[in-house]
């Protein structure tokens, strides 16, 4: 008899203990809630991007680029024609020269330069 008594009493005893403890341990606990931000009208600018506005230098630059890109790219056709020139001399199954692997290289090269600046 004691003894149950002994342990209905230790019962009740952790479970007060745990009833008071419980918002000792919730204040302790940190929540972080972001707060909300309204979503951007879409009717207005973006303040994360420059407004863009159209410059005579702008234009100036994009005409310089396109003629630099025009002269690349004839340097790219003349190159070609003497790559298959080369390649119609030499035999079909023979090896392919150094040269000529070297003219297929800066071909690869030049073509990314183009590319490169084409996209800006």
């Amino acid at each position: 008899m004691i003894e149950s008594r002994r342990r209905l009493l230790t019962m009740f005893a952790g479970a007060t203990g745990v009833l008071a403890a419980e918002p000792i341990l919730a204040g302790l606990q940190t929540t972080y809630r972001r707060p909300l931000q309204p979503k951007p009208s879409p009717n207005t600018s973006d303040p994360h991007y420059p407004v863009v506005t159209p410059n005579s230098s702008k234009s100036a630059v994009d005409q310089e680029t396109q003629k630099e890109i025009r002269i690349e790219i004839a340097r790219l056709y003349e190159l070609v024609a003497e790559l298959k020139e080369q390649v119609e001399k030499t035999d079909a199954t023979a090896t392919l020269s150094v040269a000529v692997v070297k003219r297929a290289q800066e071909i690869e090269k030049l073509a990314k330069q183009i590319k490169d600046r084409a996209k800006g």
